[in-house]
């Protein structure tokens, strides 16, 4: 069974233990933004497995906090868009606070039809579970 994790130190534990990472989302539990505004967020709920994974400590990369970050792009056929590619980016910070990104790009072009941020709480809008 796979076991949930509460806190930023118990995912760096499992992570660097080599367990098998998954995030469950519940995007309605989360703050949504698009273009830098609140807006009310969607009813819905997603999932990933973290395939690859990368660990920034802090100021690697100008970063003020460090955190783990996963994404994932599968192809999917959305009613009004067509044929996209939909990305998503998980960050998880060292203080627990979690950053989503998922967009919807067109195939052959990349472009972005579709950009939301979420803003969430390790262990409220997003799990994270190890097995």
């Amino acid at each position: 069974m796979p076991r949930k994790l509460t806190r930023f130190s118990d995912l760096m534990k499992a992570a660097t233990s080599g367990a098998d990472l998954r995030a469950v989302i519940d995007y309605a539990r989360c703050k949504l933004l698009i273009d830098g505004k609140e807006e009310p967020s969607v009813k819905a709920i997603g999932g990933m497995k973290f395939i690859a994974w990368e660990f920034f400590d802090r100021g690697v990369v100008r970063n003020p906090k460090a955190y783990l970050t996963s994404s994932e792009t599968v192809l999917i056929a959305h009613p009004r868009h067509g044929y996209v590619h939909n990305y998503v980016k998980v960050r998880i910070y060292e203080d627990d606070a979690v950053e989503i990104i998922a967009r919807y790009l067109k195939t052959g072009t990349m472009e972005v039809v579709m950009d939301e941020t979420f803003t969430g709480k390790f262990g409220e809008g997003v799990q994270i579970f190890a097995a």
